[in-house]
């Protein structure tokens, strides 16, 4: 099997002896879902997914009080599934390989990757609680015996840290370009999880975790991003919102600022995977641009996606976005 790029993140056993795969997609995504009250099994590589239902008010309520909510709205979200679908509508052809549990949120969650052009495949339906930490080293190898080459491999800490590291280690081996997104962040990550990034994409509040510095403007963030190309990253990107990103690399070893024009929010949730969603894009199918213009063009697609509500629902798809950032 051959892909463009591998997400390894959260909840994944050893249950599904054989799938069907389709090897003809630019972005694969083996994930593990969730829908409100259970776990839902997936076959290998795993991200989280959730059904989300949100009610806007005026204002937070009082604690005992009870005010009226003007709108209601159930749409999907986890940092896998947002992923995917930002690929997806970015134009990356992507496929998801998935069982998801025989209930309401399960069946809409397969129809939507279905709308948003996430091929899932054959569709079965499974409840299996309590997986998250049960995806183990030995899970992943049996994985990449499988897969015959994969430009990008995508990772976070959503799984236990030695599966997490193992799946970095086989990518580096196989002459993957890795990219680990550090979330959630913890204060002892393992010395040798930045000798098999590449790539470390993370925000601020996860940059001040990991280094002990404060991270409250661009200038700290460049203090604290050769704190963690210092460790043995290869590249270190500090995402900082509306302040755009902090970009530094071994090759220059001088942190560059790289801002975003500047836009009025209406809901930041789910920037962060917009982005991470892009530069996966970006770096499978244009992988000759410079680097800091792979962080503009993601934060420049990471910034429409704040523009409305919602995660999924606020993302934009390559035909609503300017043609240069395609060339």
């Amino acid at each position: 099997m051959q892909f463009d790029v591998l997400i390894v993140g959260s909840c994944c056993i050893d249950f599904i002896r054989k799938c069907t795969v389709i090897q003809s997609y630019d972005i694969f995504f083996y994930m593990i879902l969730y829908s409100s009250r259970e776990y839902i099994n997936l076959w290998l590589w795993m991200q989280r997914l959730i059904t989300q239902h949100s009610c806007y008010v005026p204002q937070f309520p009082k604690p005992g009080e009870t005010i009226h909510g003007h709108k209601f709205v159930t749409s999907f979200g986890g940092k896998g599934a947002n992923q995917s679908v930002m690929a997806a509508r970015l134009g990356a052809k992507v496929s998801m390989v998935a069982k998801v549990g025989d209930d309401t949120f399960g069946k809409d969650t397969v129809e939507n990757f279905t709308t948003n052009s996430v091929n899932t495949g054959q569709n079965s339906f499974v409840s299996v609680k309590g997986s998250n930490d049960l995806l183990t080293p030995g899970d992943v190898e049996k994985a990449f015996s499988q897969v015959k080459s994969a430009k990008v491999v995508v990772s976070e800490m959503e799984i236990r840290g030695e599966t997490t590291l193992r799946a970095l280690q086989l990518a580096k081996e196989s002459g993957s370009l890795t990219v680990l997104n550090p979330s959630p962040a913890i204060t002892n990550l393992d010395s040798e999880f930045y000798k098999v990034t590449d790539i470390m994409c993370i925000n601020q509040l996860e940059t001040e975790l990991l280094t002990g510095l404060p991270v409250n403007d661009v200038d700290e963030a460049k203090k604290a991003a050769l704190v963690l190309l210092e460790r043995g990253c290869q590249k270190v990107i500090i995402t900082l919102g509306k302040d755009g990103a902090v970009l530094v690399t071994t090759e220059t070893k001088t942190p560059e600022h790289i801002p975003v024009d500047p836009v009025t929010p209406v809901d930041t949730t789910g920037a962060g995977d917009s982005f991470i969603g892009a530069l996966a894009f970006y770096l499978a199918h244009l992988p000759s641009l410079p680097m800091n213009e792979i962080v503009r063009r993601s934060g420049r697609i990471a910034a429409v996606s704040v523009l409305s509500s919602g995660t999924q629902l606020s993302y934009p798809w390559k035909r609503d976005l300017p043609t240069e950032l395609f060339v």
